[in-house]
């Protein structure tokens, strides 16, 4: 696989790093890119795709914490593999910066393109492993205060709610000291969850499936071995006697479609006790993926009811209700509901004493929007649209809306109930202790009713 360009953008389009490897390109591609992004209309899609073409040059692009990462070229390459790379190189300048942001890149540019001198060379990757970049990289990261971060995906999900657990995991780099020259012992175990549902008209669930990560930061020196134990009850694909009583059983099992690991876990006992084994290489990586077709309870459901209130209106009723326990807390929780063309004005009515809530109607791409700071387990809201239409509407109305579409961030809680039973470390002596942290979040892929 060859590249041509590397550059990462601001949101505003300031080049921020700009490493040119082949010269085939021409020089103006950062200018031609974000003006293609920004002002991107075909196709009736809103957002530019990931993949583009302009004027015979190739554009792959990701977007992480608000910054665009970019890679040119005027070869046919695969597009996976260069939206693969480019989000490893995020996550490598993540892993010596210890956060992603600007101010971080602007304050380490000597340190990001020696950085990208060792991942690429002449457009072509050599490695993307912190590990082994860590043998060829000398320059030492200048840590941002922590009172300038912005708060980012995922530090901030681990900090709001109840349970408070330090999300210095995600803002700390791997290669630098803490003040003072020490380096605390702890080791992060994070497993993350999206979940994809589809809710029809009438409440029941069409599709649901949850895509998952166990991902690992360490910071243990001496690179010790560590062993995770998941659930006893967990099985893997569909064959096999458990595979066809889970929907009547009691629900304690956990059934996985497939699975993959890092190339650093030794599965010598997962089969007898489902435990893990492995010696953690620097940086941020996953220890294991998986995705899950099985049953589950969906944290939210969503009620949408339309009605029509004379020639020229009608009324809009939304109801949200939390389905998890009330000692979660859900952050962030947006919902959109596409309306019909010919609608010219949205009024909204919350329900008596709410609090954190935002209502707009986006009158360009007719949409609206719902957005609420938090939802506590087990609590219910109502929002209710009082809509005005240019003209006079014709057959079905809720034709033309929707469907409803929620995303959101829930801390502490997986929908799966796949579960780190325990976290065990080598000893180096009777004294070693590292602090050992285990932290879930699901997060909305797709969260879709249909009205």
């Amino acid at each position: 696989m060859m590249i041509s360009q590397f550059f990462v953008l601001s949101q505003r389009g300031d080049n921020i790093v700009f490493r040119d490897y082949r010269a085939e390109v021409p020089k103006g591609s950062t200018e031609t890119f974000f003006r293609k992004v920004k002002f991107w209309k075909e196709d009736g899609n809103a957002e530019a795709p990931p993949i583009f073409n302009v004027d015979g040059v190739n554009y792959f692009h990701v977007k992480v914490v608000g910054l665009y990462f970019v890679a040119t070229t005027r070869v046919n390459v695969s597009p996976s593999l260069v939206l693969e790379l480019l989000q490893r190189i995020a996550r490598v300048i993540k892993d010596y910066l210890g956060v992603l942001n600007e101010d971080s890149f602007r304050k380490n540019f000597v340190l990001v393109y020696e950085l990208l001198d060792e991942v690429i060379d002449f457009g072509y990757v050599q490695t993307t492993s912190t590990e082994v970049l860590k043998s060829y990289v000398f320059n030492e990261p200048i840590v941002v205060a922590p009172a300038r971060l912005q708060p980012i995906d995922p530090a901030a999900i681990f900090t709001q709610g109840a349970k408070r657990m330090p999300g210095t995991a995600v803002t700390k780099s791997v290669v630098a000291n803490d003040p003072g020259g020490r380096r605390r012992e702890e080791i992060f175990v994070d497993i993350i969850e999206k979940i994809s549902v589809t809710f029809s008209s009438s409440g029941y669930i069409l599709t649901s499936e949850i895509d998952g990560t166990i991902q690992m930061k360490s910071y243990l020196s001496g690179n010790p071995e560590i062993r995770i134990a998941l659930n006893e009850d967990l099985n893997i694909g569909r064959g096999g006697r458990s595979v066809y009583d889970y929907r009547s059983s009691s629900g304690s099992g956990v059934i996985l479609d497939d699975c993959n690991f890092h190339e650093s876990v030794r599965l010598d006992s997962f089969d007898s006790d489902r435990t893990l084994s492995l010696v953690p290489p620097d940086g941020e990586f996953p220890v294991m993926n998986y995705r899950m077709t099985q049953e589950f309870k969906p944290p939210f459901h969503v009620n949408t009811l339309i009605e029509e209130a004379g020639r020229l209106k009608a009324e809009v009723i939304i109801k949200i209700r939390a389905e998890f326990p009330s000692d979660i807390i859900a952050n962030t929780i947006t919902v959109q509901m596409p309306l019909p063309n010919y609608t010219s004005r949205a009024s909204f009515e919350l329900e008596p004493g709410a609090a954190g809530q935002k209502t707009d109607f986006k009158e360009s791409s007719k949409m609206l929007e719902w957005s609420l700071k938090k939802i506590v387990g087990g609590a219910e809201h109502t929002l209710r649209a009082k809509l005005t239409f240019s003209q006079e509407f014709h057959g079905n109305i809720t034709k033309e809306a929707g469907p409803v579409s929620m995303t959101f961030t829930i801390p502490m809680y997986n929908v799966s109930k796949l579960q780190v039973k325990y976290l065990q470390i080598a000893k180096k002596s009777s004294t070693y202790n590292p602090y050992r942290w285990v932290r879930y979040v699901t997060q909305a892929n797709s969260y879709v009713a249909r009205i």
